[in-house]
């Protein structure tokens, strides 16, 4: 196994703490990187290597796996003499040197302009990019021209974790590898497709990034038009990376700009989630008082191509909604004649990508009695049960991607900026509406939300 180095820029953060340090431990200890994986933390914050050791071991609740124990580094991302520290703790490290920059969008330009001119990285590097990848269409353009000048396009790895996810990675396998599925994934059959993605938390100590982002900017541009574009591809001519970032491109760019009427944007108040009473987003601590920034979109999308023509897709994402969900619901037409009382249910398939993992087809069954009755039941398949073993955390699956050099599951250059493109100018007009809808945490949003679906005779699906 080729030798590893990992360089965790943000390596005091929220993120490396709570989800890389743990997915490069479970890695390490099934085998997947080298038992003498080499980790180095970079971060502002003062501290030796066995301070950061402690911090490691703490965030993955254990001993550290490697045989080779965590190293750090302290300074500031434009700091010329960090990346000579670097260089230095680089030099007698051999095989595949892999740059994760948990870092916030500002500073990645920073990062790898530094590590070019330290000649670090280049000729055996590779460079994980953490999302937002950029704040609009010309941001990520400048951005993406700024690693490229340090990495070529081939060694740089933007990431979106949803990606990871087993049951979003099987979506293509569902649709292309059953006969029965393509005949029926097309506007002749399907009347609308609904995405999820909600959670029960607030900012939870991310407000100074959230109240700049928003959830447009930092759900709805990455998480859920990634599923939007694996739910609407077309079949890739092979399994490939490039074959497969073809068409997800060719969806992001038929996506027709949204409306204003299109899109609903709500923020939350006060309210109980699950049982428990909670604050508004304006008390949050970070949040200003009068802030406008949004913490629920709704949006209406239509993709102009053969395939989608006249299909909408409904999207929803929000903070403080009654529960942590993400699914994606086809629904599919009802039939031409309604020949028993109540078959007239809606036919959906719908595929949950977390909290657990299953993919499930509501159909109509005659009840068991005198009569013909008709109720809706579920087909359902169950990873945990179906495969009698737990899926593997998507950061732990995207690190082996990444190590291996295998980009299917991120982003590529042209994807990322197509995604800002379908967006860019709804965010505008909302970065200047001075209000945004008010829901009480615990619901799941505006009316407003209800009533953008509610106008078309449709409604939005539970679980």
């Amino acid at each position: 196994m080729t030798p590893l180095t990992l360089i965790v820029f943000g390596a005091t953060g929220d993120l490396a703490r709570r989800k890389l340090y743990a997915a490069i431990a479970q890695n390490v200890r099934a085998g997947l990187l080298p038992r003498d994986t080499a980790l180095i933390g970079i971060s502002r914050q003062e501290m030796d290597d066995a301070a950061f050791a402690r911090l490691v071991e703490d965030s993955i609740g254990g001993r550290w796996p490697s045989s080779s124990p965590p190293q750090y580094l302290a300074g500031n991302a434009d700091q010329p003499e960090l990346y000579g520290d670097l260089a230095g703790r680089l030099k007698g490290e051999r095989g595949l040197h892999l740059f994760y920059l948990a870092v916030p969008t500002q500073l990645i330009a920073a990062v790898v302009g530094r590590l070019a001119e330290a000649k670090v990285g280049r000729n055996r590097g590779r460079v994980i990019v953490e999302k937002p990848f950029g704040v609009d269409e010309a941001s990520a353009r400048t951005l993406n021209r700024a690693v490229q000048r340090a990495f070529p396009e081939r060694q740089i790895y933007r990431i979106d974790h949803y990606l990871g996810k087993e049951t979003v990675q099987n979506i293509l396998v569902f649709r292309f590898s059953n006969g029965v599925m393509e005949p029926i994934w097309n506007r002749g059959q399907i009347d609308h497709v609904q995405i999820t993605a909600a959670e029960t938390i607030g900012t939870e100590g991310r407000s100074d990034y959230y109240d700049q982002a928003g959830a447009l900017r930092d759900m709805v541009q990455n998480h859920l038009l990634q599923l939007v574009a694996l739910t609407a591809m077309e079949p890739p001519a092979v399994f490939s990376a490039e074959a497969v970032r073809d068409e997800k491109v060719k969806v992001l760019s038929a996506i027709r700009p949204v409306r204003t009427e299109d899109a609903v944007r709500g923020q939350y108040q006060k309210g109980q989630v699950a049982g428990e009473r909670v604050q508004g987003y304006r008390q949050e601590a970070g949040v200003a008082p009068d802030s406008t920034r949004e913490t629920f979109a709704a949006l209406r999308l239509f993709i102009d191509n053969w395939r989608w023509h006249g299909v909408p897709f409904y999207l929803r994402t929000g903070k403080r909604l009654p529960e942590r969900a993400t699914r994606i619901q086809v629904v599919f037409n009802k039939p031409p004649l309604d020949l028993f009382e109540g078959a007239a249910q809606m036919n959906v398939l719908s595929i949950h990508v977390q909290p657990e993992e299953r993919i499930s087809l509501k159909i109509g069954a005659k009840r068991p009695g005198l009569g013909t009755h008709v109720d809706p039941v579920d087909m359902n398949f169950v990873y945990a049960s179906s495969f009698r073993s737990a899926s593997a955390e998507a950061y732990e699956r995207l690190l082996v991607d990444a190590t291996l050099g295998e980009p299917t599951l991120f982003t590529r250059e042209d994807e990322v900026e197509a995604a800002w493109r379908a967006l860019d100018p709804l965010a505008q007009r909302w970065d200047k509406e001075a209000t945004c809808l008010p829901y009480a945490a615990g619901s799941w949003g505006p009316q407003a939300a209800t009533a953008l679906v509610a106008r078309d005779g449709r409604f939005w699906l539970e679980p």
